[in-house]
Parts: C-alpha cells; structure tokens; sequence
C-alpha cells in the first residue's frame, strides 16, 4: 500500500492510497465461493449455483461491498501510520477500477487542531453550591396537590385562582378576532397564562354577566391580529370553577407508589428527587462555567469547519422541532462553533490526563436514570443493548469526570443560592 499526503489548507488534507488490486479480487473470489456454496437460486440445487451465475446476479454487489470494506480498513491504516488525526468522515473518490495493477482512491478530510499542552491552572470558575430544606420540600409537595386539584361549579362571583370560561371577542381598528361570532376561552384568574388587564377584567363576575372592556393587548399576545394593540373587546361569563385542593391522605400518597410510611415516607422520597436533581442542576452550572472560561481562554482556537457545520444543522433541527421545516442553519454557527470548541477542548483534557471512562460512575448514572422510569431494569436492559444508547451516556460521564478535574485544577470560587434560585430557567 502507497500513501501520500496534500495539506489542503491548514486542517484540510487530501489522502492518496494505492492498494494492489489483486487484495480487492481475492476478496470477491472468495465471497462469490461462499456465496455459491450457500446461495438458494430457482433452478440450481443449495450448494450448486455455478460462479457465473453468482457473478452475473450479484457480483456488482459483492465488488462494490468488498471495495467499501477495503477503502474503510486502508484508511484507517493509513491515517494511523501518518499519525492522523481526522475529524469527521472522508469524503472518498475512486473509479474503483485497476490501473496499472493498482486502485487508488483519495480520502479528502479535516483533522483535528493541534492544541498543544492545556493548563487550566488559571482558569476562575465559580461552583454554585445549594441544599434542599423543608421549606421547598413543602414547597414541591404543594405543587404536587396543584397539579392534582379538581374543579368544581360555584354560583358566586369570580376570584383569583377560580377557573373561569368565556366567551371573547375584540375589535381593534379594522380587525376583529374572531371574524364573526366569538372565541370561548378558559384561564386561571392571577395565572397571567393571558394577560393580567384581561384576567383582571373577569374578576367580579357571575354565570351569562356580559360586558366590555377597552384593553392595550401586549405586543407578544398569541393572536398576532391584536399584539401590542389597544381593542373594544367583550366578555360573556360560560363557568366559574373553584379548585378543590386533594387532602394528604392515603389515596394522595398511592398515587405516587407509597404505600406504606405515611407522610413521612412521601416527604422522604419527595425529598430525595429533589436532592437528585439539584446535585444535577449544579453540576449542569459547573460544567457551563468551566466550559465558558476554557473556551474564552482559547478563543483562537481553529476548529474543523465541517464539524461546526454539521453541529449547526443539529441546532437548526433542534429549534424547529417536530412538523416544521428547517430553515438555514447559519444563524446557528456561532453558537455551534462554541459547542465544537467546549467538546474538542474537554476531549484533549482527557487526553492529555489520562483520563479514562469510570465504569462505576456510568452504572451510577444509568441507575439514576432509570429511577425515574416505573420500570428502571428494563431501561437499564435498552441502554445495555443498544451501543449508540450506552456510547452517549459514557461521553457525558466522561466530560463530567473531566469537569471535575478542572475544578480541582483551577481557581475555583463558591457562591451559595437557594433551591429555587438553582432550578429557575435561566437563572
């Protein structure tokens, strides 16, 4: 086998090899042999079908899967004996064809940069550091009894926190939502899921009152008709419902798997998710800061541009969800390139350090991911079947190992907040 190599660029590179293409016959030989000892063909018994025919019938598949098989394993083996490192998947040109006793294909490919020593001795990362207390196990259990409230009818007027259906129209200069008849519309009074003025506006209110109420709708309203318009609209009262809050008692509990402990068993359990995810929250926080501050400290850092691409496109697909077209991904580069940069960065730290896959930390993660399922073994069997499944999830153990090598490598400051401060979106 000959290799050469053409930098094509600085991270580009252009792999010429040629490989005997006796390597590439005696492999099709051999699969058209086997291929007629075991193939099962109208007219021939097992066993019987004649060369020619396997040829005929299947040869262009066997040369071109025998071909693939080639050109996969020689590149490896030549970037290995380079000492290359390629980014992503070659772009691979090749007639196929012998020339001159040889097949020579070139592989067109970005290699990782080299980065050189990385100290993170300097690196100012802030650990956010928190502890569930009884207030926001109170607090979650609350929350637990809203969203298991039931409503009932009331003949009274309407108060915040009733639910309360209507019908709703508005006229705003020359457009009017709907266009004939009403909308009927439901909304907790003080949820601010419309807006406060027109929730406000409900307040007072019994069964079938009609009114009118001028109203400054805000510019992010939902009917795009109305955003940031001022409007005549009008109201008839459908349903007032007040909400009905369960007790804590044994149907409450068994609805959450406790059975037996009581109240105290359920604080315990409610209070252990908690604890889950916070120790999650906080470790998310900590590896956005040290991702942060590693990328800034190289922000010169050259990255293969068909990696950031791809990671793009990703985002692109991402922000479009489900059932919706994916526009261009450019808007997404920047933001890509960043991503590129913490994982290319965070990898060459492992690199550098050694830094090897914790089995033990994997189980861990596994075990605290199908804990969170009614039926943990089973995940637990999906990720342990499935190789992409089990190759994500040590990836993240990874990083997070790396992450903490950084802390306990750099200049690292605590700042303690509040349970509600860490899980606020955003904060």
């Amino acid at each position: 086998m000959q290799v050469s190599v053409e930098n094509v660029g600085n991270l580009g590179r252009k792999l010429t090899v040629r490989i005997p293409a006796a390597r590439l016959e005696d492999t099709v030989r051999n699969r058209v042999q086997e291929m007629g000892r075991s193939a099962r063909l109208k007219g021939f018994r097992p066993g019987k079908v004649p060369t020619k025919v396997i040829e005929q019938r299947f040869g262009a598949q066997i040369r071109g899967e025998a071909l693939s098989e080639l050109i996969g394993s020689t590149f490896q083996e030549a970037v290995n004996t380079e000492k290359l490192r390629p980014a992503m998947q070659p772009s691979i040109s090749t007639s196929g064809k012998p020339d001159n006793g040889e097949i020579e294909y070139t592989a067109t490919f970005e290699v990782m940069p080299e980065i050189g020593p990385l100290d993170v001795s300097g690196l100012e990362i802030v650990r956010q550091t928190s502890s569930v207390e009884n207030a926001d196990v109170d607090a979650m259990i609350e929350t637990l009894r809203q969203q298991r409230r039931t409503w009932n009818p009331v003949d009274r007027v309407a108060q915040n926190g009733d639910m309360v259906l209507f019908e709703f129209s508005a006229q705003a200069a020359d457009f009017r939502y709907p266009e004939t008849d009403t909308d009927r519309v439901g909304t907790i009074v003080g949820s601010d899921a419309l807006f406060k003025d027109l929730e406000d506006q409900l307040l007072g209110h019994v069964v079938d009152d009609a009114f009118e109420a001028d109203l400054d709708f805000p510019a992010d309203f939902r009917i795009a008709g109305l955003a940031g318009k001022s409007a005549r609209a009008s109201f008839r009262i459908v349903r007032v419902q007040e909400p009905k809050m369960p007790d804590l008692d044994d149907a409450f509990l068994a609805m959450f798997g406790v059975d037996e402990g009581g109240l105290e068993r359920f604080r315990e359990d409610v209070r252990a998710n908690l604890e889950r995810e916070l120790a999650a929250a906080l470790a998310s926080r900590l590896k956005a800061s040290a991702v942060e501050k590693l990328i800034d400290a190289h922000a010169d850092l050259e990255l293969p541009q068909g990696l950031v691409e791809n990671e793009a496109r990703q985002l692109a697909r991402q922000s479009a969800g489900e059932n919706k077209e994916v526009g261009s991904h450019e808007p997404f580069l920047a933001s890509a390139r960043r991503r590129v940069a913490g994982g290319m960065l965070l990898a060459e730290i492992a690199r550098q350090n050694q830094i090897r896959i914790d089995t033990r930390r994997v189980s861990e993660a596994l075990n605290a991911i199908a804990s969170t399922y009614e039926e943990p073994q089973q995940v637990i069997e999906l990720y342990s079947k499935d190789p992409q499944l089990m190759s994500g999830l040590q990836s993240r153990v990874l990083e997070d190992q790396v992450i903490d090598w950084i802390a306990q490598n750099a200049k690292v400051s605590e700042r303690k907040l509040s349970f509600a401060e860490v899980m606020r979106p955003g904060a």
